[in-house]
């Protein structure tokens, strides 16, 4: 027995008045003792949800505070403005077509497979909102990923594509074949892969390596920041040339946040917190979250200081590494922090936060730009998080949070068919991914319709886009009094006239109208 609809505030009074009058008085009382079970077991739940979805949208503020912290001051508002544009577009790209393709007409007895769900759109049908709710926002974080990758360079139409294309169609189909009972790849199928699925608790591959890759993809098509690693004439040059971010205090509060997000993130995808064992779970879940970390972030800062040290003679304690190498070590555990032993999730962070440096550190060589190094925090730590429930996956607490230990990690005594399906999951995103993205920001880049003008580019897009005084975006180092202080700050000068004049030049070249005096290189600067 089941109430949906309580005319009387009191729950006992409700579920008195739904009992059957002509059962004996045992049977009338059984009837209202599971209905009263049933009422709390659903108003616990729903409440659980609205704890965790609300820590997992707070995530994104940590992004936008980690990346108005990692940008210049000149693009702060920029970056700011793509956070917020990701959560618009995720509500209404989820709400619209998103949901439906993800999860809609979902069945748990169905075994039928099917690769994108068709009914439900426009949450037509819907009964659980709440599980709308907490889906949004991990759509949204997944499209969150990307914004501080492509920061200070980007065009914010570009922006808007993406971010209704990844929430509305390809993320959802990702969520559908590993998450969603009909997928192909779910261990919550009827009739999982191989008997076993897709392990994969809280989305180190759903939402992190499709957001990862994503970047990936995007930031190599758009290319570097003006004078990182190229001068103004398309020279490499010797050594890249650091964009530090205009406050480390803002990264570290965007850090922190995201921190304390992750608990909802991690412990909210066990959906429930009144079923057989599921209050272990969720206590699993958040010491596992938290030793993760906690690893993550002390490997990543002591390789950081081995490889300076090395390198110049003198290490550094580098709070950018230990910051980024705690939310690494996060990435990683979102996979398996479920089904693997604490001891198994110190690993796992440990790992995480020296692949995240190693991956950063291969990327600047590679002359790949990622303005928060989002890359080798969410692809490469999606992938090594997907890959580790392979290995460390314990036989009690698969059984505890799926319901079935068919196969287990391969140091935990498995035969190799979860690490197997866990590999599989990867190349799926991976190609996936690929196969949609880079059409896409091929096209956009053709158009004209991804890149920033060069010049918006070099004077800030804050006073391209969003109508800021020049004076209320300078940096430090473009300051005039400061340029003997800042060797580079006077090259951020001698940039900006050359891209002018080439601009004026190729304009004459092609017959149309120069630039104005208005915009001559020796304006305010």
């Amino acid at each position: 027995m089941v109430v949906t609809e309580f005319n009387d505030s009191s729950v006992y009074m409700a579920c008195k008045a739904s009992a059957d009058p002509n059962a004996s008085q045992l049977d009338q009382l059984d009837a209202m003792l599971q209905c009263i079970g049933e009422a709390n077991a659903n108003s616990l739940d729903t409440f659980f949800l609205v704890y965790a979805s609300s820590l997992v949208f707070l995530m994104q503020a940590g992004f936008a505070m980690l990346c108005a912290g990692c940008v210049q001051l000149k693009n702060v508002q920029n970056s700011m403005l793509k956070n917020l544009l990701d959560a618009c577009c995720a509500a209404l790209g989820f709400y619209s077509v998103g949901y439906a393709f993800a999860y809609g007409g979902m069945d748990f007895s169905d075994p039928q497979k099917t690769f994108i769900g068709t009914e439900n759109f426009f949450l037509m049908g819907v009964d659980n909102l709440m599980f709308w709710m907490f889906q949004f926002a991990f759509a949204a974080s997944s499209a969150t990923i990307v914004a501080g990758t492509l920061a200070e360079r980007c065009q914010m139409a570009a922006y808007l594509c993406y971010s209704l294309a990844l929430t509305g169609f390809v993320y959802p189909v990702v969520a559908h074949s590993i998450w969603s009972p009909q997928g192909f790849l779910s261990a919550k199928a009827v009739d999982p892969l191989w008997g076993v699925g897709v392990i994969d608790f809280a989305g180190s591959s759903v939402v992190h390596l499709t957001g990862g890759s994503t970047a990936l993809i995007a930031t190599y098509l758009l290319g570097p920041r003006r004078g990182r690693f190229y001068d103004h004439r398309g020279i490499p040059l010797a050594e890249p040339v650091e964009f530090p971010g205009h406050s480390a205090a803002l990264q570290m509060l965007g850090a922190f946040i995201l921190w304390f997000g992750w608990y909802g993130f991690n412990t909210g995808s066990a959906l429930s917190i009144t079923g057989p064992n599921r209050d272990e779970v969720v206590s699993l879940v958040a010491v596992n979250t938290t030793l993760a970390a906690a690893s993550a972030g002390i490997s990543s800062l002591y390789l950081n200081y081995y490889l300076m040290e090395r390198k110049t003679g003198e290490g550094n304690f580098s709070l950018f590494a230990a910051m980024n190498g705690c939310l690494a070590g996060l990435v990683g555990s979102t996979g398996g922090c479920a089904v693997v032993e604490p001891w198994a999730a110190v690993i796992i962070g440990f790992v995480a936060g020296l692949s995240y440096l190693v991956t950063s550190k291969l990327l600047v060589r590679l002359r790949i730009d990622d303005a928060v190094d989002a890359i080798p925090v969410h692809m490469t730590n999606g992938i090594w998080g997907t890959f580790a429930v392979g290995l460390f996956a314990s036989p009690p607490r698969i059984e505890y949070a799926y319901g079935q230990s068919n196969d287990v990690g391969v140091f935990m005594g498995g035969n190799g068919t979860l690490l197997l399906c866990q590999i599989i999951s990867i190349l799926f995103v991976l190609g996936w991914v690929a196969c949609l993205m880079v059409p896409f920001f091929c096209l956009l880049n053709y158009m004209g319709r991804l890149r920033s003008e060069s010049v918006d580019e070099v004077e800030g897009l804050d006073y391209r886009y969003h109508g800021s005084r020049k004076q209320d975006t300078m940096t430090v180092e473009e300051t005039p009094t400061m340029h003997i202080l800042h060797p580079y700050g006077e090259g951020n000068r001698q940039l900006l006239q050359n891209i002018k004049r080439y601009e004026e030049r190729r304009l004459r070249e092609s017959g149309q109208v120069p630039l104005s005096n208005n915009n001559t290189a020796t304006e305010g600067d």
